[in-house]
C-alpha cells in the first residue's frame, strides 16, 4: 500500500487525540505526512459568527491540540510532517454539506491516501457523525477508532 498523506478529522476531544495517535502511527509506518482537519460544528461556527465565542480562543485551542499531537509523536519517536486545516461541518447555503462530506472534500483537496476517523460519542458530535458517512463513501482506506 502506498500512503503519502493520512488525514484525521478532529474536534479537540480525547477521542480525537486517540484517533490522531493512530493516524500518527500509520503515517510513521508508511513515511507519510499527517493532516489534522479541525471540524467546527454548526453551533460553534454560529457562536463565533455572533461573537459569543472568540475565534482566537478557538484557534488557540487548535494550536494547543496540534502541539499535544506533535509532542506525543516525538515521545513515540515518530517523525511525521504535520499540517492542519479547519472546516465548518454544516452550511446553510449548501444542503449537501455535512460533517462527512466536509471530511471527504478536504481529503480530496489535500490528496489524502488514508483516513482515520473517531467514532461518535454522542448525537451532538460532528466529527463522530461523520464516521458513518466517511466509512460508506470514502474512496480511500478508512480506520474508525
Amino acid at each position: 500500500m502506498d500512503i503519502d498523506l493520512v488525514l484525521v478529522p478532529v474536534d479537540g476531544s480525547d477521542r480525537s487525540e486517540q484517533a490522531a495517535e493512530y493516524a500518527t502511527a500509520i503515517a510513521e509506518r508508511y513515511g507519510a505526512g499527517l493532516h489534522l482537519l479541525f471540524v467546527l460544528d454548526e453551533r460553534l461556527r454560529r457562536d463565533i459568527d455572533r461573537g459569543t465565542v472568540d475565534a482566537e480562543s478557538v484557534a488557540q485551542d487548535h494550536r494547543e491540540f496540534t502541539e499535544r499531537v506533535r509532542q506525543r509523536s516525538h515521545e513515540l519517536d515518530h517523525d511525521v510532517r504535520l499540517d492542519t486545516s479547519t472546516a465548518t461541518a454544516f452550511s446553510q447555503k449548501r444542503l449537501l454539506q455535512n460533517p462527512g462530506s466536509v471530511v471527504l472534500d478536504v481529503a480530496e483537496a489535500v490528496e489524502a491516501d488514508f483516513l482515520v476517523i473517531p467514532r461518535a460519542a454522542s448525537s451532538d458530535d460532528a466529527v463522530g457523525r461523520a464516521a458513518t458517512y466517511v466509512l460508506e463513501y470514502a474512496s480511500q482506506p478508512v480506520l474508525s477508532v
